[in-house]
Parts: C-alpha cells; sequence; structure tokens
C-alpha cells in the first residue's frame, strides 16, 4: 500500500519527521498539499507571501521528485473541504496512511478531527520543537508570562537538546513534479530564500558572522544584523531544531546566555513559541479576542483618516512613517519598527489594534498568525506579558535612539534627504511632508485615560 505525506506549514524535505516516518514505513510515498485559495483569499494573504508560497511549493517539489516522490498541489477550494478532497486522494492513489504534522490552532485542530472522523488514516505527528502539551508550569497549567516560560524552555532544551532528520534516500527514480499554478495576485518576493537550501545558506552565513552581535545591534534598522529568516519559519520551509542546532555549533554554550547575541536570539525563537502555546491554550485570541479581556471595554476612536495617514506613511512622525514604507515597498518591517509602528497606531492614534494586525497580515511575508497576534497585543497592552498600558513608546525618541543618523528614514522619506540629523526626527510641516497628525504629549494623556478608565 501506499502512504502520503500531508505537507502543510513546513514545505521541507530535511528533518521532517512525517516524511521520514512515512518513508521509513512504507514502499511507496507520495506527497500533497491541500491549497485553499478561496480561504487565503477570505484572510487577504498579501500577493508577496502567494509568490512566496508557490515558489516555495515548486521548490519543495524539486526536492521530492530527486528522491522518486510524487507531489501533487490540490486545489481544494476552502479550507472546511480539505477533508473531502484528501478522502477522495486517499481512495484514488490506494493511500492508507496518510502522515502528517501536528497543527495548534482551533481550525485546524477541528480540519485533522473532521478527517479523521470522515474515515482518513490519518497518522498525527509532533513536529513541535516545544509541545505546548508537556511544556507547563509547575501545577500543570499554562504559561502566560514570557520570562519563566522562557527559563523553563532554556532547561528543557538544555536537557533534551532535539536532533535534526536527514533527508530520506533516494527511493525510486526521480520525477518531474508540475509546478504549482498561481492561485490569486502575486508580488515578487524573490529577494527571499523559498528553498530550504538557500534558507541554511543563509541560517549559517547569519549564525557565523552576525549572531554574536545580534543583542547590540538588532534594533538598528539601518544594519543588516537580523537573520531575516522569518518568512522561511513561516512556511517551514526552516525547522525550528535547525536554527537551534545551527546556532549551538556556531555558538557553542553561549546560546544558554540570555544576555549573549546567539542567547537573545534564541530568544526570539522562544517568543515564537510562547506565542504559539498562547494560541493554543487561549484560542480566544484565535477568535479576534483580547487576552487581557478587561482591554474589551476600550472605546476605540477608530478614526479612519488617522489610520489611512498610518497605512500610507503619512504621519508626520518619521520613524512611523519609514517603518509603514519600508513594509508597503517590500512586504517586511524591522521588529523594532513593528513594534513601533504598532505602538503609535494604538497609543496615539488610538485605533483598535485588530486593524493593524489585519493590516500586516494582509502585507507582510513573514505573515504567522500567532507571532503577529501576540506582537500586536503586546503593543496595545491587551495580551499575555503585554507591556502595562502606561509604557507608551515616544516615536519621535525611539527615532532617535535607533535611527540617530536618519540613514533608515532617509532610504524610505526621500523627501528628508535633505535634512541634519539633529532636524529629521521632528521636521515639522515641509512642502512635501506632512506635520504630526497628533501631538504625542496630548494623546498620551488620552490613552492612559482610556485604560484606566475600563480598568477602574
Amino acid at each position: 500500500m501506499t502512504a502520503a505525506v500531508w505537507f502543510r506549514n513546513d514545505l521541507r524535505s530535511l528533518d521532517h519527521r512525517a516524511l521520514s516516518a512515512a518513508c521509513a514505513n512504507h514502499r511507496e510515498v507520495r506527497g500533497v498539499y491541500l491549497l485553499c485559495p478561496e480561504q487565503l483569499n477570505e484572510h487577504i494573504i498579501a500577493p508577496i507571501r502567494r509568490h512566496y508560497l508557490r515558489r516555495a511549493l515548486d521548490n519543495l517539489g524539486r526536492q521530492l521528485g530527486e528522491i522518486g516522490i510524487v507531489f501533487d498541489v490540490i486545489d481544494a477550494g476552502h479550507f472546511r473541504d480539505a477533508a473531502d478532497h484528501l478522502s477522495e486522494y486517499c481512495r484514488e492513489h490506494k493511500i492508507d496512511t496518510v502522515y502528517a504534522h501536528n497543527e495548534w490552532l482551533l481550525d485546524e485542530i477541528r480540519r485533522d478531527k473532521d478527517c479523521i472522523a470522515n474515515g482518513i488514516p490519518l497518522t498525527l505527528i509532533d513536529d513541535s520543537l516545544l509541545n505546548p502539551l508537556t511544556i507547563a508550569k509547575g501545577d500543570g497549567g499554562p504559561y502566560k508570562v514570557f520570562t519563566p516560560f522562557s527559563r523553563r524552555c532554556r532547561d528543557h532544551l538544555a536537557a533534551n537538546f532535539p536532533t535534526c532528520l536527514r533527508r530520506p534516500q533516494r527511493r525510486a527514480e526521480a520525477v518531474q513534479n508540475a509546478p504549482c499554478p498561481s492561485f490569486g495576485p502575486e508580488r515578487d518576493s524573490d529577494a527571499w530564500p523559498a528553498s530550504q537550501d538557500a534558507a541554511l545558506e543563509q541560517l549559517r552565513d547569519f549564525c557565523a558572522e552576525r549572531a554574536e552581535d545580534y543583542r547590540a545591534a538588532r534594533d538598528f534598522p539601518d544594519l543588516d544584523n537580523t537573520s531575516r529568516l522569518s518568512a522561511a519559519l513561516s512556511l517551514g520551509i526552516l525547522s525550528p531544531r535547525q536554527c537551534l542546532a545551527r546556532l549551538q555549533q556556531e555558538c557553542g554554550e553561549a546560546i544558554w546566555d540570555s544576555n549573549s547575541g546567539a542567547g537573545t536570539w534564541l530568544n526570539e525563537l522562544l517568543w515564537r513559541e510562547f506565542y504559539r502555546h498562547v494560541a493554543y491554550h487561549f484560542p480566544k485570541v484565535v477568535r479576534g479576542r483580547a487576552f487581557q479581556a478587561y482591554t474589551e471595554r476600550i472605546p476605540w476612536p477608530n478614526d479612519q483618516a488617522l489610520f489611512k495617514a498610518w497605512q500610507d506613511g503619512r504621519t508626520g512622525y518619521p520613524i512611523v512613517d519609514a517603518a509603514m514604507r519600508q513594509l508597503n515597498t517590500t512586504g517586511w518591517m524591522h521588529n523594532r519598527l513593528r513594534m513601533i509602528a504598532a505602538s503609535f497606531l494604538c497609543k496615539d492614534l488610538h485605533i483598535d489594534w485588530r486593524w493593524g494586525e489585519r493590516y500586516f497580515l494582509e502585507n507582510l511575508i513573514d505573515a504567522d498568525f500567532c507571532s503577529n497576534n501576540g506582537g500586536w497585543q503586546w503593543a496595545a497592552s491587551t495580551g499575555t506579558d503585554a507591556a502595562p498600558y502606561f509604557r507608551i513608546f515616544n516615536p519621535t525618541t525611539q527615532g532617535q535612539r535607533f535611527d540617530p543618523e536618519g540613514e533608515f528614514i532617509k532610504r524610505y522619506i526621500p523627501e528628508l534627504k535633505n535634512l541634519a540629523a539633529k532636524a529629521l526626527h521632528q521636521p515639522g510641516e515641509l512642502s512635501n511632508y506632512p506635520a504630526p497628525i497628533v501631538d504625542h504629549q496630548k494623546v498620551r494623556h488620552i490613552t492612559l485615560a482610556l485604560f484606566k478608565d475600563v480598568r477602574d
């Protein structure tokens, strides 16, 4: 009989537990991906991410073809129809076992239960770096605060360092898998590695050349000192295990020191895991609700004109505008800038964090629901481990601190290129650049009142 490997957000052949299990237990193995364009349209997936996904599927098809595995991309229409399409696929190809990795979001859990209820022989394998069912507090409950969670995870990983799996050996003559057809509007994503070989090379380069300096330089958007691996991780072109293994190989025991550069980058991987745990244990965040229930009572004014100015990078605050123009131009935004832009939208413009969360999902190449939701709720002080509501980023001082010479700002706001660094962060109204659309000090007091009123 034949086995199928159902690929989801794990588009690689290296360190793939489901693929390895299928190849170990079955003579014939196929790969399948259920493409759900209607679902993607509902969630308004960014055109750059559509292109990136299509490239990743093509690269996976080539990887599997090299070891003699047929890879089929099936147009399944909508997420809710996945079970029907997979059932038909199993009948057509006489498949007796479908291997797939566990997924931990609410809709994905329901989908897999539907598949099993429909008689699909689905074997789910845990592929987590840190399983949300095993990482728990002493009382067995889930963590709600990042710092103790990260300490627990470091201890667990140090004692149970994960092993990465090799790609299965060639099983038959190489096959030529068909390319994935386009499935909606696209925008070029060629600046981002969509093959596992290219992503691994990028990982090696970062760990060897820049990880040691990551803590000191990560917050400066003009410096090329971040890994830029978030897009590859979001589609599973790389696994977190591969990142951890390469980090330790290059940096040794320094990875366990949270004050080192390597340890700081490990912390970023742990934030990613933390938000996945939160989404699993507190599924209300998946349903669009705030983790801190009292913040649901905040009467966000939601001024459409202010939101449009934020989207377009025309707020009159250079670091915010440069951040938004980077997003609109490249489909990506530096992490420090994500915090600044999110804080400004919620706490200066008083716009519901869900508006910004959606805009990021609609435009980011690395759009990952859990990380995006967690980041927005952190910035808005509505989430677990949230910044206290009275901690409000000053957009001017953030720009002065993290882009002191204005090199990043000038790259994306050419209107300011002739200004000296001292004047750049508070340019006032120019003929081709707007004055600040709000007064930060005044709106700060409004923010404090909004939160205090609903808390009291």
